[in-house]
């Protein structure tokens, strides 16, 4: 309790002329307060202030990615909720550790002259989807090291899949999207989407998991729900391919993408209205897009001509670091469990 006395004209109060106020009550403490400074003001400056975090210019580990393929349309890499990283060289795709930092080779398909294209594990970081240039896709139980399925369907290279609790989806150079329930025993999709007219490079699931966001070498940028067959939503303000997507976890609806190296820019849409909200010309073909868990920053990477990593604040869209040290395109990105 706080405690403030009335002083009458002439002498100095009562015990009964004490009067109490509960501590939030800053607004009756107002009028006998000697402070020039107002209790608005005065709750503002002793308030915490927040850090800005400060960002290294320098990795904190740098790994060897033999046989890493420079391909934009490829998505070689995923971090699990389990803090593994799994990362497709060439025909095998490996494990890293991020805590005891062991690498093991979950599988290997030299024998049937495939390659890896797109890796991508499930929420609870037990599961990891692999796509493959001849357009199957492995599912791998992550924790005994053991195939559960190969699924068909795709007739070119699946280079992006993306997990919605049990359903994963596939994008493939076939243009189709194809969504599988891990929860059946059929080998076969349950559903295909068909919007795009050239290789899907690009997938997302929004954050409440009621809608996909697809990006595609057509330069459009769809937005699916869970039961249509077509797009809710088309944008074709793009320029080159979109692989570059990503939804916001604090503002909802708000959608990030961006385009290749022919278009260079970064736009924001709000797909509660179907507006464009924001776009800035970056200078560099963009190549991945991921937001900060538990802030407003957007991480971009880049490909020609700069080949760096970018930081911006949003909304304000505001630059607050720029990260260089790749000699070729920064073609992959994930981010730890952690943030």
């Amino acid at each position: 309790m706080l405690e403030a006395s009335m002083v009458r004209e002439g002498h100095w109060p009562h015990s009964r002329d004490q009067i109490s106020f509960r501590s939030g009550d800053t607004s009756s403490l107002a009028c006998y307060s000697l402070s020039p400074v107002s209790a608005e003001s005065q709750k503002l400056l002793t308030s915490a202030r927040k850090v800005a975090q400060k960002i290294s210019p320098m990795p904190f580990k740098v790994m060897a990615a033999p046989e890493l393929q420079d391909d934009f349309y490829c998505s070689l890499v995923d971090w699990s909720s389990q803090n593994i990283v799994s990362v497709g060289l060439e025909r095998c795709v490996y494990l890293w550790s991020a805590c005891s930092g062991k690498v093991t080779r979950l599988l290997d398909l030299s024998e049937d002259g495939n390659s890896v294209t797109s890796v991508a594990f499930n929420k609870q970081g037990n599961l990891l989807a692999v796509g493959s240039t001849y357009g199957g896709v492995q599912v791998w139980d992550t924790v005994v090291n053991r195939q559960l399925k190969m699924m068909q369907g795709h007739a070119g290279r699946v280079g992006t899949l993306a997990w919605n609790g049990n359903i994963l989806s596939s994008g493939s150079q076939d243009t189709f999207i194809l969504q599988h329930d891990m929860r059946m025993p059929s080998l076969v999709a349950e559903r295909r989407l068909v919007g795009h007219q050239e290789e899907v490079c690009g997938l997302k699931w929004s954050p409440d998991n009621k809608y996909l966001a697809s990006g595609g070498g057509d330069n459009c940028l769809f937005v699916w729900d869970l039961h249509s067959l077509s797009p809710l939503q088309k944008y074709t303000r793009h320029l080159s391919a979109v692989k570059a997507v990503a939804w916001s976890p604090h503002h909802h609806g708000i959608l990030a993408s961006g385009g290749g190296v022919d278009d260079q820019c970064l736009h924001f849409w709000n797909t509660l209205t179907g507006e464009l909200v924001k776009c800035i010309n970056t200078g560099s073909q963009i190549t991945n897009l991921a937001w900060s868990k538990f802030s407003s920053p957007l991480v971009s990477t880049h490909g020609f001509p700069d080949n760096h990593i970018c930081v911006w604040n949003y909304p304000s869209l505001r630059q607050l670091t720029k990260l260089t040290g790749h000699s070729f395109r920064v073609l992959h990105l994930a981010v730890s469990p952690n943030g």
